[in-house]
């Protein structure tokens, strides 16, 4: 029987995570290995994997505050979520379900209560998937990223009382 690990991810982690995320977004798309280096071990980045079988095949992250943000002025409310990422021969399984679910779970627990990510208009089932934890589309008014078209989609955790 296949055994599921959600985890936080580590140094050793992060060759994996560049795999999974150029098989998912492409070479020119997917995030560097320095870039992921960096977020290991820095408090503002919330970065998980899903391991099977001792296989990285999914991951996911945010960052808490923004990058040029000390700790003590940062507004850790708010999180962007940076990626999302199964492997496609992992597609169909509950696994990015399950990661994204960690992911989730872990921001509010620290007292996130907003979040964002970018989307691709055309990647619905993407955003049907945002859409099942509570995340809004909105179109965006121009590209985020020069050249590429791209969507903003946003959640907001009412706090109860």
């Amino acid at each position: 029987m296949e055994q599921l690990i959600l985890r936080f991810m580590d140094y050793d982690d992060v060759p994996a995570v560049v795999a999974v995320c150029r098989k998912c977004f492409g070479k020119h798309v997917a995030p560097r290995k320095k870039y992921l280096d960096d977020t290991v071990s820095n408090w503002r980045y919330f970065y998980f994997v899903a391991e099977l079988d001792g296989k990285i095949v999914a991951c996911t992250g945010a960052r808490v505050a923004d990058w040029f943000e000390d700790y003590e002025d940062a507004k850790t409310d708010t999180a962007k979520i940076e990626i999302v990422a199964v492997d496609p021969d992992y597609h169909g399984q509950g696994i990015g379900t399950k990661l994204f679910t960690k992911l989730i779970d872990t921001l509010e627990e620290r007292g996130v209560v907003g979040m964002a990510l970018n989307v691709h208009p055309s990647n619905t089932p993407a955003i049907e998937f945002y859409e099942h934890f509570g995340f809004n589309y909105h179109e965006a008014p121009r590209p985020i990223i020069t050249g590429r078209e791209t969507a903003l989609m946003t959640r907001i955790k009412c706090a109860t009382n």
